[in-house]
């Protein structure tokens, strides 16, 4: 473990016992985590939760939306996606979230794209990026925690879109392989772990159209002093198994040798501590400042169920900013 990590879990640890609120930032390789204020830190950062946020609303101008995006080449994608294939049938992941980064072109600014988004996790912080996640990473009210895993995308015009969703074998698979994955990483943390709900829908809108998400609800019941422990309990279940796959270590390894960028904060996590209970998010939807310009960084699950052509178009109709 790094200096900076022990550091950081040490540092919530001793918060959580003290009953000191604070909001927290870790990126995908735990290498840049942040600590916040409740108070006082928007000249930094901004984020909206279900129950929390550190800002005013603002009426933003109206103008027209000008949305353009540049993804990696099919190509380029058939090649990650195949040597991901060769892995899975040599036994060594049996599900990879294989992700990339697409360049856009906008006429907002990522104060504007903040607050015309309408996201259950907002976040921007100043002049690296800005997220707009739909998934909740685990939550902990009252000594319970709870995961909601997000796996499997259709398009929403589709006929039938739920349905054909629900009866996908390819998406079943990788959702029983993440709500098995989760359970267990929860078992490290919580006793009584069970699947309190199975592959319910979330409608989503964006500024392309609508999608239908599907997740799952995962609960287990914590020590009572998990609140002295709450960096480690975040550091266990980490990286968020939705966004790597499994198993866990062995399938980070491979994604680093096949996606060849780094992911940075791009499905890292955001929470909040408010001194008793914590609510938090995987960073996904999101957008991000480069010297080239702005990169969205989006992908999907890949099981040896999977096909290429989906896979790729999954990972374009991802790349979206939230209907206002």
């Amino acid at each position: 473990m790094s200096e900076i990590k022990r550091y950081f879990i040490e540092e919530m640890n001793r918060r959580g016992k003290a009953g000191e609120a604070f909001a927290f930032l870790i990126d995908f390789d735990f290498q840049k985590p942040r600590l916040f204020r409740m108070e006082g830190s928007s000249d930094e950062i901004l984020w909206q939760t279900p129950f929390h946020r550190n800002f005013q609303e603002k009426e933003i101008e109206n103008k027209p939306f000008l949305w353009e995006t540049e993804s990696i080449t099919a190509e380029r994608y058939n090649d990650a996606f195949y040597k991901v294939q060769k892995e899975i049938h040599n036994g060594n992941t049996y599900l990879l979230n294989l992700t990339f980064p697409s360049r856009v072109v906008t006429n907002l600014g990522f104060e504007d794209i903040f607050y015309r988004s309408h996201a259950l996790y907002k976040l921007f912080l100043k002049d690296r990026f800005v997220c707009f996640s739909p998934e909740i990473f685990i939550r902990i009210n009252d000594g319970i925690i709870s995961s909601y895993p997000m796996k499997g995308t259709i398009d929403a015009s589709f006929p039938d879109a739920k349905e054909i969703l629900l009866k996908d074998p390819k998406e079943l698979a990788e959702h029983n392989t993440i709500v098995d994955l989760i359970r267990n990483d929860m078992s490290l943390v919580a006793e009584n772990v069970s699947v309190e709900k199975f592959r319910y829908i979330d409608r989503i809108k964006n500024n392309r159209g609508e999608l239908l998400q599907m997740s799952s609800k995962i609960t287990g019941k914590l020590p009572a002093d998990y609140a002295e422990n709450i960096g480690t309990i975040i550091a266990k279940m980490l990286p968020a198994g939705s966004i790597c796959g499994a198993p866990k270590k062995k399938t980070v390894e491979i994604i680093k040798a096949v996606e060849s960028y780094e992911r940075g904060y791009y499905t890292g996590i955001f929470g909040i501590f408010d001194e008793k209970n914590l609510d938090s998010c995987v960073l996904i939807r999101y957008i991000e400042q480069t010297n080239e310009g702005l990169i969205f960084k989006s992908g999907g699950g890949i099981t040896f169920l999977s096909d290429c052509e989906s896979e790729y178009n999954e990972l374009i109709q991802k790349i979206y900013v939230p209907a206002t």
